[in-house]
């Protein structure tokens, strides 16, 4: 799996688990949701994304989205 692959599956991840927190826990959580698309929206304007940053530190193979 790439660099790429990675930050996708977080993000998804991320998403899911915040609007299952809004729905049983607190409509609140949807913030953590809007937090994760700003993000994805800013990384994919400046390539910039410190996930991937760390990915790549940690020996993960780069991807296309996020090459070095």
């Amino acid at each position: 799996m790439n660099v790429d692959r990675f930050v996708l599956l977080f993000a998804g991840a991320f998403v899911v688990a915040s609007v299952a927190l809004a729905h049983f826990v607190s409509p609140w959580w949807l913030l953590f949701t809007a937090f994760v698309g700003v993000n994805l929206m800013q990384a994919s304007v400046t390539g910039f994304c410190p996930l991937a940053m760390i990915l790549r530190a940690v020996g993960v193979r780069p991807g296309t989205a996020f090459p070095k």
